[in-house]
């Protein structure tokens, strides 16, 4: 089976339980669609020593609680609170489902995502589209808690992504990214307090670009905490997933 879940922020509570209870095997798959949490707590943070250590240290629980309860593998899109696994020391690249992906060697059922690469699941394909934009980033940078600066697709990303969907003919069976096209934000779930004509929605305008250019059936997208699907008149289903885990379409 191919599952499908939004945030986590390194809350895996719900899939260690139905790990315990048999629900997960060995050879189940559950696609995380950003900010997993598993890479927070890294050397970025601008601090003392002793607080980068003890932030490796936290990580490492975190990545041996879900290596020894969790037998699924885990398939983690990039998100916009967490580093990019290629950013830090120790990841190793293989090819996987016809896709690259990022791992350690000590997790080997921890799998990140290659933003651009394209990934068959029971033979449908799927092309991977990480990163958002941190609309809490001013008050992060107060308070001294980590912020990536590479948090959005890079340009060289953003052609990366273009460069195979052309190659593709712009034909997809599905998208999984952070966050969603424009035209689909959920605008009932914005917080009140942050001014939305200060937000950066760059990746947004970006990603609507391609969803109307884009022949596919589903597209798949966390980000904003919270649940909701929508189906178009043409079939495509497009769905908002928190921490609800789903069955991949």
């Amino acid at each position: 089976m191919v599952y499908i879940t939004g945030d986590r922020h390194g809350d895996f509570t719900d899939l260690k339980v139905d790990s315990m209870c048999g629900k997960y095997t060995e050879k189940d798959i559950v696609i995380i669609l950003g900010d997993a949490g598993i890479n927070y707590y890294v050397k970025q943070k601008r601090n003392a020593e002793e607080n980068l250590l003890q932030e490796e240290k936290k990580c490492r629980r975190l990545k041996e609680d879900i290596q020894g309860v969790v037998k699924a593998t885990l398939f983690c899109v990039h998100g916009n609170h967490e580093a990019r696994p290629e950013c830090i020391e120790g990841y190793q690249k293989k090819k996987w489902h016809g896709g690259t992906v990022y791992y350690q060697k000590e997790y080997p059922n921890i799998l990140f995502a290659k933003d651009g690469e394209v990934y068959d699941f029971n033979g449908k394909k799927y092309i991977v589209i990480g990163g958002a934009y941190s609309v809490d980033k001013t008050y992060r940078l107060l308070c001294g808690y980590n912020w990536f600066k590479d948090e959005q697709p890079s340009d060289a990303i953003k052609k990366k992504v273009e460069a195979r969907l052309e190659k593709e003919k712009w034909k997809m069976h599905g998208v999984l990214s952070h966050t969603c096209p424009y035209q689909y934000e959920p605008k009932e779930l914005f917080l009140k307090e942050v001014d939305q004509d200060k937000v950066d929605k760059s990746t947004e305008k970006w990603l609507d670009i391609i969803e109307k250019k884009l022949d596919y059936q589903v597209w798949c997208f966390g980000h904003y905490h919270g649940e909701k699907a929508i189906i178009q008149e043409d079939g495509r289903f497009i769905q908002m997933l928190y921490q609800y885990v789903d069955i991949l379409e």
